[in-house]
C-alpha cells in the first residue's frame, strides 16, 4: 500500500479527518474541492482509506476502525475483534505472556493479544501489510507490546515466545481456498510450527476443515459470532488432545464434545430446534439433542425435535404448527388462511431456493402475521414444517 506513508504525515492525517464522514455519493464533489489544496493522489488515498474504515466498522467497531489503517484484503481477511479477543483471553488463561503471531496481516489478532497484556511479535512477509500492522499498533497505542517484523514466517525463530499463533492465508487469485495444504503457508507447516512450540499454539483455519484433517494431538474449536460461523481453531498444549468444542459469541458459551453417538430419529414434536452453525460444524448435535431430550427429524438432517420447550444457548427453538408434504399450492393456501405477510424460509436437505419459494407461496395480499417454514426431509420424505420462533 504505497499511499500509506503520505497518510501518516500531518497533512495526510488532516485529510483523513476531513473526509471521515464523506458519503459515497459526495466523494466526487469532496475530491474536487480538496484537490485544489492537496495532491490528487493523497486525496484519493484518504477517500479510499475512509471507505475501508467504514467497511471495517462491522469487525472492529467504529472507534477502532476510525483510527486504524486498512487494505482491501486486510478488511476482508482480518479476524473480527470479538473473536480475536476471545482467543486472546483463552491464551491468557493458559498462562501465555508472549506470542509469535505468524501471518499477522493488518494486525487484528496482534491488537487483541496486546490488549490482553500479551507481548507480541507480529510477522508478515508482505511489506505493505507489515507497514499497515505497524501503523495500527501505533494508532491504538500498543507499540510497547507489539513488534512488527517483515519476514518470511517459515524463517522466524519462535523459541523465545510462550506460544505461536498462525493464521495462514486462505484466499488466492480465484477466491477462497478450501484445501488446507493450499493455504499459505500450508497447514502441514503450521502444524509443525505448533508441534515445535515451547508452549501452546493456536492455528486459525477455515470452519469447513474436515475433521479427519485435524491432528490427533490438537483440540478443535469452532467459533460463531451472532450466529455466524467465523472460523475454526486448532489448539495445541491445552491439555485436551482430540477434544472438540463449539464456542458461541457473544458470551462466550462453550459446548464440549463428549463423544456421544448420533441421536435417534423420532417423529416431529411440538418444537423444532435449529443448532448453531458452530455446533453443527463441530459435530456436536448429539450433545444438544441429549440436553433437549430430543431426536432428529431425519438421520441426515441437523434439526432436533422434541415435545418439550427447553431453553438452550446452542440452538434456536421454533414451535411447529403444521407439517405438510412439499406442495407449494397447499402452503400458499395455508399462508392465506393464516394471513401471513412475512415468510422466513429455512432449508436443510432441500434443493429449493428460499427466495423462489417465498415468491411463489406468499399471497399477493399480504396479511399482518409472520411465519417460518422449514424445507427439509422427515424420515426421508421432502417436508414443509410451518411454525414460529419461541
Amino acid at each position: 500500500m504505497n499511499d500509506l506513508a503520505p497518510l501518516l504525515t500531518p497533512e495526510g492525517r488532516a485529510l483523513l479527518d476531513a473526509v471521515r464522514h464523506t458519503a459515497p455519493a459526495d466523494e466526487l464533489a469532496v475530491a474536487t474541492r480538496l484537490r485544489r489544496e492537496h495532491p490528487a493522489e493523497l486525496v484519493s488515498a484518504a477517500l479510499g482509506q475512509a471507505r475501508l474504515r467504514r467497511r471495517a466498522e462491522v469487525k472492529f467497531g467504529a472507534e477502532d476502525a476510525g483510527r486504524m489503517f486498512f487494505t482491501p484484503n486486510g478488511v476482508e481477511q482480518s479476524t473480527r475483534a470479538s473473536v480475536a479477543s476471545y482467543r486472546a483471553a483463552r491464551l491468557k488463561e493458559l498462562g501465555v505472556t508472549s506470542v509469535a503471531d505468524l501471518c499477522c496481516g493488518i494486525g487484528g489478532d496482534a491488537i487483541a493479544l496486546a490488549r490482553a497484556g500479551i507481548r507480541v511479535l507480529a510477522v508478515d512477509r508482505d511489506p505493505a501489510t507489515a507497514a499497515v500492522a505497524r501503523a495500527n499498533a501505533a494508532a491504538l497505542g500498543l507499540t510497547g507490546l507489539v513488534e512488527v517484523r517483515e519476514a518470511d514466517v517459515t524463517e522466524v525463530d519462535t523459541a523465545a515466545y510462550d506460544a505461536v499463533f498462525v493464521d495462514p492465508a486462505r484466499r488466492g487469485g480465484r477466491g477462497r481456498i478450501f484445501d488446507p495444504e493450499a493455504y499459505s503457508p500450508p497447514l502441514s507447516w503450521a502444524v509443525r510450527a505448533a508441534r515445535t512450540s515451547s508452549g501452546a499454539a493456536a492455528l486459525k483455519v477455515a470452519p469447513g476443515i474436515p475433521h479427519e484433517a485435524v491432528p490427533a494431538e490438537a483440540e478443535a474449536e469452532w467459533i460463531s459470532d451472532g450466529g455466524d460461523v467465523k472460523e475454526a481453531v486448532l489448539w495445541f498444549g491445552t491439555g485436551a488432545p482430540g477434544g472438540v468444542r463449539a464456542t458461541l459469541l457473544p458470551g462466550p458459551r462453550t459446548l464440549l464434545g463428549r463423544g456421544l453417538p448420533d441421536p435417534g430419529v423420532r417423529s416431529v414434536g411440538r418444537y423444532l430446534y435449529e443448532p448453531d452453525g458452530a455446533v453443527i460444524r463441530a459435530h456436536l448435535v448429539a450433545e444438544v439433542a441429549e440436553e433437549l431430550d430430543g431426536g432428529l427429524v431425519d438421520e441426515t438432517i441437523a434439526y432436533v425435535t422434541s415435545d418439550e420447550l427447553r431453553p438452550t444457548p446452542y440452538a434456536s427453538a421454533y414451535e411447529i404448527t403444521d407439517r405438510l408434504p412439499f406442495n407449494v399450492k397447499k402452503l400458499r393456501a395455508l399462508l392465506r388462511e393464516r394471513e401471513v405477510g412475512v415468510l422466513t424460509v429455512k432449508k436443510r436437505g432441500s434443493a429449493v431456493e428460499p427466495e423462489e419459494l417465498r415468491r411463489k407461496a406468499l399471497p399477493k395480499t399480504h396479511g399482518p402475521n409472520s411465519a417460518t417454514v422449514f424445507l427439509t426431509r422427515v424420515a426421508g420424505a421432502p417436508t414443509m414444517l410451518l411454525g414460529h420462533p419461541v
